[in-house]
């Protein structure tokens, strides 16, 4: 392959990203907060940096897999000097769940040095990372996005594309999250009122989702949510009020009422003052069965 490519933010998600990239063919260097966590990607050829600026080439592509709006602008920042380095005709294709109103500042902060900037998040957890199943959804310069399309087809399943506004794809996947955690409150209150009316949840959870919804997030969630596993954090909690509170955020910008994301914040809020910032953020489902009076059996 002949693109320079960088990769920033080595965590559940970037490091099977970063892998899969390898596995396509592309030499990268690498760099995370935590180098230890390079090191298998170090052992299969990738090259660790130590400085988030080392990870650009002049004209090439860095992808960035981060936590938050502010750990983007923080990597991308004067300080960093990995901008400057880019420098024209280079593309940072950023994949986190961010606020859209932080990609339009992004891409204006980019354009001062010649780089393009594309939204690039994704739907899906690690284990769909690592299997190459991520739906991926881009907004951005046409150019740009052609350019990165052989990268893009090497990390998922499908790419979605929203047109140049750079923002749409931002926006698309804070839709679809809404959804997520919709879906988990509501999957929570139906589990507890039928716990409540002497059905066996985990026996609901199953038949919902093969008839009337069969698709993966019912499939997926439905079954931690009646078991009460939220061990394994995919996605934790405290991130999920991060998202939520980044669609309240652009929903008041376009005088959008949501008042079902109002009260997921508030779930959101309760679970984390319960200790379980960290756990998967289907323990949000907890609190359905604790308003209902239900012993929480399983694991939390």
């Amino acid at each position: 392959m002949t693109e320079h490519v960088g990769f920033i933010g080595l965590g559940n998600m970037g490091q099977p990203m970063a892998s899969n990239l390898i596995e396509a063919g592309y030499t990268l260097k690498v760099y995370n907060r935590t180098p230890e966590k390079a090191e298998p990607l170090v052992k299969r050829g990738a090259k660790l940096v130590s400085h988030p600026q080392e990870v650009a080439e002049p004209g090439g592509i860095v992808i960035t897999m981060l936590s938050n709006d502010e750990v983007v602008a923080d990597i991308v920042s004067e300080e960093t000097g990995m901008l400057p380095r880019l420098g024209s005709g280079g593309i940072h294709v950023s994949m986190s769940t961010l606020a859209p109103a932080t990609a339009h500042q992004l891409a204006e902060h980019h354009q001062q040095h010649g780089v393009t900037y594309i939204a690039a998040p994704v739907f899906g957890p690690p284990e769909a990372a690592a299997a190459r199943k991520l739906w991926i959804y881009l907004s951005g310069s046409q150019a740009a996005k052609e350019r990165v399309q052989p990268l893009m087809e090497a990390l998922g399943q499908g790419v979605f594309d929203f047109g140049e506004e750079v923002g749409a794809a931002n926006v698309v996947k804070l839709a679809g999250n809404f959804l997520l955690g919709a879906a988990i409150e509501a999957m929570a209150e139906a589990f507890a009122f039928a716990e409540k009316n002497g059905i066996e949840r985990t026996k609901i959870a199953d038949t919902i989702a093969h008839t009337l919804f069969a698709c993966p997030a019912y499939e997926r969630y439905g079954k931690l949510i009646a078991q009460h596993n939220h061990e394994t954090a995919y996605l934790k909690l405290f991130l999920g009020l991060k998202d939520n509170d980044l669609v309240l955020q652009t929903a008041a910008a376009s005088k959008t009422p949501m008042p079902i994301a109002s009260m997921l914040h508030d779930r959101f809020i309760s679970a984390i003052a319960k200790g379980r910032a960290d756990l998967d953020w289907t323990a949000l489902s907890l609190g359905a069965s604790e308003d209902a009076g239900l012993s929480i059996k399983g694991g939390e």
